[in-house]
Formats: structure tokens, C-alpha cells, sequence
């Protein structure tokens, strides 16, 4: 029988009437190894490839054959909006099947929720949070809701491996086995991992089932690729020479439904705005949105309805929030202001457009500042745009970044044995360790390290001990964990809701003073009054422009092959085909001072440089962990450093105080040798996200965690290459 044949009758209807003409190869490809194994399965495709129709065919045609006792697909995904759009697409393929879809998620109906306690059954489609917030409080529902669940459902799973959230997801799932005694198969979607085996593993932990993740020719999707460069006077906002680049934006997405990715919630608030000061002036319709996570729900929920149901061309400005699969219809262009932060970040912006005619289109804008000449080579060099050029080079290569998954994560831990003690009420420590360390999730921890944490979190009044010995929360613990905040492990900030009147515009991470102006949903809004004590923030609308002073940027974690790719570009001669003018020049313009300081010569690595008498500059050309490290091994001798080259959480350089380069060269071959002692790591710095329960941690853990996360001294060796030292002072 073929695949399709294997579909219940009533999943062959839906197809029928739906005019699909096949069942696509990764949809095939599913429903062989659902069909005819028992493993788990990994559905890696492009964006629009059918994904969800590729886990849940199969699935739901195994549930209606053998029904469950219990619910029978539990659906995790990473936003409760793509719960809401994935609920609409499932509900409508099961309508003609006795199959319920509940969602559960804060703001899901109560009634139906209580209605699948009652009766538990269908498919379940939920955050991790709720998940953990429903393993905490009612234990006993999770042995009734699970007790013959068949499938787990991971959707975008590159969005939970390596993160704190991803493990925390994986705590939670082996917690649910260890309580009903079922292993479930697990299958997950993703459009961009780099590592599959890496994926794969995780996956799998705690299932003791293997893993398939078929590779299909999904006929790969064109993409054309624009980038255009601007100089502006970024230090004013209102100077003239930003009309040219806000133009260019609005010649970029008139008449094409777009998403304009930022990288930061004020650039997207501050593109918004220009562009509709812009179409007022040109007496054209507003046709622009906002939607970041400052924004509140309800006009989020309605930009996406809007976005996935208007003909009109809409435009909507976003960051990390539309990069996921919410169905927002037939985008037909991206564009993205400044550099992504990675290549998977890029494809996954990519392949939002082009469903429909089969090419995706994405459009790259960066803007800098003039040069100021006389500058020291580097700082005249727009680091940015070289790596963009580097993310799409390595884009077209098919390369992703690699995953790297924490194997120390104490702060998931703390948080782990907070919510199993809230579950059980008190235990033993023995009977604790076993439960915990018998988890995939936290294999690498010994038990001297978790006796550690027990002492420490008894010394903070986290827990307290009984009198025979048993653990239970303390008094701390118990106001930790009867706050809805808990269930997260994710860092939530102190957030004021902006209102007009009684209407949310959305909310902000600052307090802004009576009288001051900014920008929020693409509009200019100035405070009349703020309640501290209710967190909220009272506006009027204003109109015109205005700057956005409430959100300020983040870095980015750089792999060692983006920085070589940029080293590459610069010492080549290679064209761009999809470089704008603006952009050719700009690259050429780069090059030649490159050719004028005699560095990063194509055939000696000419890398370190004097920078003043006794001051040396070394540009290694390693990703962040690695830098790190190089770091530390050369604090532990003594010298004396700063950063060089660094722009937006990329480090390119740094500059070491000693007598000359062909010195530091000796050094920079020691440490590749292993001749000094490079495990030498400082102290773990004030400004260092530990987590958020990291805090909670004794000292050493703190230490060990930090270094995990931070450094990579193997990658350091391996990929640091020796250097030549260039004789001019570059200034």
C-alpha cells in the first residue's frame, strides 16, 4: 500500500477536497516511518514544506486505528500564538473525526480545559509552561491526561535545543514518563538545524528509542537576495541624509506584502514610524504594523489575522516574534534592517516569502555612519555589513550553525527540584537524586555536585529539612514557587503597561517621566501620568516624529566559521552578484584600506599589528566562545588586554600590552601547544546572564556553569591559526 492509501478514509477525503495533487516526499517520507517503525522521527524541511500535515496525517490516522485511553498527541510549541494559528489548521483537518483539539495555555477557555480532565482524549496542544505549571499542581491529572499517550509533537524545535526552555521542556517529558510509565514517540519539526545528530540526541533523551530524520529533495525553494548600503548621521535621527534610506524601505515594500525584521524592538518602532510619516506625506494609505513583545496580545493577535487574511499589500515590522511559523499568509518579500544575528536565523527569515510563487525574496538594508578617516584601520570598517555578507555566503553554502547544548545547566536543575518538591510535597534526598539524575537532561551532573546544591539550597531557606531526613520547600521556596513567574525559566523583566485611556498600546521595560515622547506601535505617544504602584503608564497620541529610548540592543553568539568567512571576503577579490550599488562600493571601499595596512594578506596571515609602542592588536578570527578563551588564557599569564574590532556582541579583535608582535606570536604558539595552562578562567562577571535562577546557586556551580557556556578552549586550539606579524602602524 502506499502512504496515502495508509491515511484513515476521512484524512483521504480532506485530501480530495482540498485538490491536493500528492503527497509531497518529506509527507511519504513521514508516514514510512510512522507507519512501519517504532522510532522517533525528526521532520526537517523548509518553511511552507507541509511539516504539520507531514506529523499529524500519520499520527492522527494511528490514534483513530488503535484509539488511546488518554489523550493521545500532546502538541508543545513555543508561543501560545502559534498554538492558536497551528489549532485553527488541526481543528478544521479533524472536524469530521471524533477527535477533539484542546488548547491550554493562559488564555484558552477554562470550560475546555475542564472538559478534557474529564474526559481526556484527542489531541492537547500546549506551552512548556503550562506543562510544568499542570506537573506541579495537579499530578494526578498528568497520570490521567498521559497515561496511554502515543505521540509528542515538538514543533519548531530549534527554537528549545540548547536553552535553558529546551531544557527544561526535556526535564518535563521524562518527569511525564517516569509518572504514567509510557514513552511515547516523540516528533519534532524544524525548518533550520544545522547539527541533526545533535537534534536527534536531544530528542531522544530519556525514550531509549532511535531516531529517523529522512533527507528528501523538497526541491529547494529559489531565493533572490538583495543588499543595499547607506550613510547616514545615525546621531540624528532627523538629519536629512536618513530620507534616502527610509525611501528605500518604503520603495522596497510598496505594493508587497512584507515583514521588515530589526533586531531590535526600537529600530522596528522607529522604521514604522518613518514609514508611515512617509506614506501620510505621499497621501497613501497606513498600511504598517508593529509587532514585537512589547506590543500587547490582543494587537499582535490582531496584526496576524490581518497579515494571514487582508488582500492589501500590510507591512509589519517585528523582531525574533514573526521569525516562527505563524501563517500569515503569501508573504511576498522580507526585508531586514541591519545584519541577522546567525545563518539559521537568516534562513528562517528567508523562507517566510515566496510560498506561493516559489521564490523567496529578501531584501538586506544596512546603514552606517561616514567613516571618519585618520580612524585606526578597524574602527573604519563596517563590521556589520561584512558579516552579512558572510551569513549569506554561508546561507548559499547550505551551512547552519552547529548546536551546542549545555551539559551543566544547575540553574534548570534548581528550578527542576523546586517544582518536583512542590509536586511531591516532601522526599528524601536519595530518593530525589535518583529521580534527577536519572534524566538525560542531567546525566553529566555527579552526585558530590547535586549534594552540593541540596546543602546550599537548605543554607538560602530554599528547602528545609525534617525531622527524619526528608526535604520539602522552605518558607523562601514557597514564595518562589507560588508565584505564576515560576513557571518560566526564562527571565522576565519588570514590564509598565502604556495605555490611552483604558487601551493598552502595549507595554514597555522602563519607566519613562511625565512629559517625555517616544515611539510604540509605529506612532508617537507622550506621557501624561504614570501609576508606579499598578506598573502603568498613561499617553496621549502626538503624532509626528519621535526616538525610542525604552529598549536597548543585544549581542549576538558568533561561530568561529562566520568570523573565517569574513576574514575571507576581506582578503579576496570574489563578487556579489546581489550587492546594490551602494553596497559594491562600500565593499570596495573596505578592501582597499584592508590592501593599505598590508593586513589579512590571502597568503601570510599578517593578523597581529602594532597599535602604539609596547601595544600590539591580534585579530584571531575565532567565534565567541573560542575568543573567550583565547581570553582567559592570556589574562592568566598576566598581560594586560581590551577589545578591539567589537561591534553589537561581536569581538574581533583584542590588544595586548607587550614588547613586540613577534613576542606575542610565541605566546598566541604556547597556547595552541598547550604549553601554559589554559584552563585558568576569571571569575564570573556581574554582568554574565547565569539564568535566571542562577542566582540561587552555590558559588562553585555558578563557576562551572559559567565556563560551560561561555568557553571553549578545544575549539580555541584547534581552529586558532599561527599569525604573522605586519611591521606598519595602521593609523
Amino acid at each position: 500500500m502506499s502512504a496515502f492509501e495508509k491515511l484513515a478514509p476521512f484524512i483521504q477525503d480532506y485530501i480530495y477536497r482540498h485538490k491536493w495533487q500528492e503527497l509531497n516526499e518529506t509527507q511519504v517520507a513521514s508516514c514510512d516511518i510512522i507507519f512501519n517503525t517504532d522510532n522517533n522521527l525528526i521532520i526537517s524541511a523548509p518553511t511552507a514544506a507541509g511539516k504539520t500535515e507531514a506529523a499529524f496525517l500519520p499520527v492522527i490516522t494511528e490514534i483513530i486505528n488503535t484509539p488511546p485511553s488518554s489523550v493521545g498527541v500532546l502538541y508543545i510549541a513555543p508561543l501560545k500564538a502559534l498554538i492558536n494559528d497551528q489549532f485553527i489548521r488541526i481543528e478544521k483537518l479533524l472536524e469530521e473525526a471524533d477527535i477533539t483539539v484542546t488548547k491550554w495555555h493562559g488564555d484558552a477557555p477554562r470550560a475546555a480545559k475542564d472538559k478534557l480532565l474529564k474526559n481526556p482524549r484527542g489531541v492537547l496542544q500546549i506551552t512548556p509552561e503550562s506543562l510544568e505549571a499542570m506537573l506541579m499542581k495537579s499530578k494526578q491529572n498528568i497520570i490521567g491526561l498521559f497515561s496511554d499517550l502515543r505521540y509528542v509533537i515538538i514543533d519548531e524545535l530549534h527554537n528549545f535545543i540548547a536553552t535553558d526552555r529546551g531544557l527544561q521542556l526535556s526535564s518535563i517529558l521524562e518527569r511525564i514518563q517516569n509518572l504514567t510509565g509510557n514513552t511515547p514517540r516523540r516528533v519534532a519539526l524544524s525548518a533550520t538545524l544545522g547539527d541533526i545528530g545533535a537534534a536527534e540526541e536531544w530528542l531522544n533523551a530519556g525514550t531509549k528509542r532511535a531516531c529517523n530524520s529522512p533527507i528528501v529533495n523538497t526541491g529547494k525553494r529559489k531565493a533572490q537576495i538583495m543588499l543595499s548600503h547607506f550613510y547616514v548621521k545615525k546621531n540624528d535621527p532627523d538629519d536629512r541624509s536618513w530620507l534616502p534610506y527610509y525611501e528605500f524601505l518604503y520603495s522596497l515594500v510598496k505594493g508587497q506584502k512584507s515583514i521588515v525584521f530589526s533586531n531590535s524592538r526600537s529600530e522596528v518602532e522607529i522604521n514604522m514610524n518613518r514609514l508611515k510619516v512617509l506614506a501620510e506625506s505621499k497621501n497613501e494609505r497606513d498600511i504598517f504594523h508593529v509587532h514585537h513583545g512589547s506590543i500587547s496580545a490582543v494587537n499582535r493577535e490582531y496584526t496576524e489575522e490581518q497579515m494571514r487574511t487582508s488582500e492589501m499589500p500590510l507591512v509589519t515590522g517585528a523582531t525574533v516574534t514573526l521569525e516562527l511559523g505563524i501563517d500569515l499568509g503569501d508573504l511576498e518579500r522580507i526585508v531586514q534592517t541591519g545584519c541577522p544575528h546567525s545563518v539559521s536565523s537568516l534562513a528562517q527569515r528567508l523562507g517566510r516569502s515566496g510560498r506561493r510563487s516559489g521564490v523567496s525574496k529578501m531584501c538586506f538594508v544596512i546603514k552606517e555612519d561616514s567613516p571618519k578617516y585618520g580612524d585606526i584601520f578597524y574602527e573604519t570598517i563596517n563590521w556589520e555589513f561584512v558579516k552579512c555578507i558572510a551569513l549569506i555566503e554561508l546561507y548559499s553554502e547550505n551551512w547552519l550553525e552547529p548546536l551546542c547544548i549545555t551539559r551543566y545547566p544547575y540553574n534548570i536543575l534548581f528550578h527542576q527540584i523546586m517544582s518536583v518538591l512542590f509536586s511531591y510535597g516532601e522526599i528524601s534526598p536519595k530518593l530525589l537524586a535518583q529521580k534527577m539524575l536519572s534524566e538525560e537532561t542531567f546525566s553529566h551532573i555527579d552526585i558530590n555536585e547535586f549534594g552540593t546544591l541540596l546543602k546550599h539550597m537548605v543554607k538560602i531557606g530554599m528547602l528545609e529539612k525534617t525531622s527524619e531526613g526528608k526535604l520539602l520547600i522552605g518558607e523562601k521556596g514557597e514564595r518562589l514557587t507560588n508565584n505564576h513567574d515560576f513557571y518560566t525559566v526564562f527571565q522576565n523583566r519588570v514590564e509598565y503597561s502604556v495605555r490611552e485611556c483604558t487601551k493598552e498600546i502595549g507595554t514597555l521595560l522602563c519607566l519613562m517621566r511625565i512629559g517625555s515622547q517616544f515611539v510604540l506601535s509605529g506612532k508617537t505617544w507622550e506621557v501624561i501620568d504614570v501609576d508606579n504602584d499598578n506598573k502603568v503608564i498613561y499617553v496621549k497620541y502626538v503624532g509626528g516624529k519621535s526616538t525610542v529610548n525604552w529598549f536597548s540592543d543585544s549581542g549576538s553568539d558568533n561561530h568561529t566559521k562566520v568570523l573565517k568567512k569574513m576574514r575571507e571576503i576581506l582578503v579576496s577579490d570574489g563578487e556579489y552578484r546581489y550587492l546594490h550599488q551602494g553596497a559594491l562600493a562600500r565593499l570596495s571601499e573596505i578592501r582597499k584600506t584592508i590592501r593599505l595596512t598590508g593586513m589579512f594578506s590571502a597568503i601570510h596571515q599578517t593578523d597581529i599589528f602594532p597599535i602604539s609602542p609596547n601595544c600590539y592588536g591580534i585579530f584571531p578570527w575565532l567565534g565567541t566562545r573560542a575568543i573567550n578563551a583565547l581570553t582567559a588564557s592570556l589574562h592568566s599569564m598576566g598581560l594586560e588586554l581590551s577589545k578591539i574590532g567589537a561591534y553589537n556582541g561581536i569581538q574581533l579583535g583584542l590588544s595586548v600590552k607587550v614588547e613586540s608582535g613577534y613576542m606575542l606570536n610565541g605566546i598566541l604558539y604556547e597556547i595552541k601547544n598547550n604549553i601554559i595552562n589554559t584552563e585558568f578562567m576569571p571569575e564570573v562577571p556581574d554582568t554574565v546572564d547565569v539564568g535566571k535562577y542562577g542566582n540561587y546557586l552555590p558559588p562553585e556551580l555558578v563557576y562551572k556553569q559559567y565556563v560551560s557556556k561561555y568557553f571553549d578552549v578545544n575549539e580555541m586550539r584547534n581552529k586558532l591559526t599561527l599569525l604573522s606579524v605586519c611591521s606598519g602602524l595602521m593609523a
